[in-house]
């Protein structure tokens, strides 16, 4: 038997969305100056990939989030 969940638009906000693409580019850029052997930048990427969830969290706050007041499903 094949049961479906509905998922209440989990991951679905800008919040999410901006959070994801803040580490990929984070995770990204420190791919690259580990490979260019530049430490400081690599722990700066870190650090940026630290302050992603930050940002989500403040978007969330904001109505960015799902369900939030700027969203579709508001």
């Amino acid at each position: 038997m094949n049961e479906t969940k509905d998922e209440s638009g989990h991951g679905h906000s800008t919040a999410a969305w901006v959070t994801v693409l803040i580490v990929i580019v984070a995770f990204s850029i420190g791919t690259l100056f580990f490979w260019l052997d530049n430490a400081a930048l690599v722990w700066a990427s870190a650090v940026l990939a630290a302050v992603a969830p930050l940002v989500g969290l403040l978007l969330k706050n904001a109505g960015y989030g799902v369900g939030g007041q700027h969203t579709k499903s508001h």
